[in-house]
């Protein structure tokens, strides 16, 4: 787990540049081959294998379950840059309460 603002950096980088683009393509090369076995599987004069049909609805869950990895992948790379700011807007917002003026400073 990143903690520092550089590691967090390089983590929210390393998602960018190396993850996400891998996770999709190995996504896509994933629905290309799954596509080409339901097309082989498919109805050719008649109805098909229910291979074809099973392949067809496990890509859909595929497709879904890619889609919400990626989301997911965002918004940890959002987190890890957005992560920063929170804590020091955070200790700025407690430093500028931490003393006031006070009732009693009169006395």
């Amino acid at each position: 787990m990143a903690s520092s603002p550089a590691e967090k950096k390089a983590a929210a980088r390393a998602i960018e540049q190396h993850i996400e683009p891998g996770t999709r393509r190995a996504g896509r090369r994933a629905a290309e081959d799954t596509g080409t076995a339901v097309t082989a599987f498919g109805a050719k004069d008649g109805d098909g294998w229910a291979t074809a049909a099973a392949l067809a609805e496990a890509l859909t869950v595929w497709g879904d379950q890619l889609k919400n990895l990626m989301d997911r992948l965002a918004s940890e790379k959002d987190a890890l840059r957005a992560g920063d700011n929170v804590l020091t807007g955070t200790d700025l917002a407690v430093g500028g309460t931490a003393r006031e003026i006070s009732v009693l400073d009169r006395f």
